[in-house]
């Protein structure tokens, strides 16, 4: 199991850091997970269903 902080979250989804913090409010992306006071990170498999559902949604259409 890997943790993915913000940056790299970025990379692998090419979204923004806006755009990421948009989808979690509205319950559309995975919830990060504290890893300190002031630091947060998302679980690697998480982030890859998420790209595995955008693409399922693509390839329904």
């Amino acid at each position: 199991m890997k943790i993915l902080r913000l940056k790299e979250v970025i990379t692998v989804t090419g979204l923004a850091r806006s755009t990421i913090y948009e989808h979690i409010a509205l319950k559309q992306f995975p919830k990060p997970l504290p890893l300190g006071a002031r630091a947060v990170g998302w679980l690697d498999s998480e982030i890859s269903l998420w790209i595995e559902q955008r693409i399922a949604e693509r390839d329904n259409t």
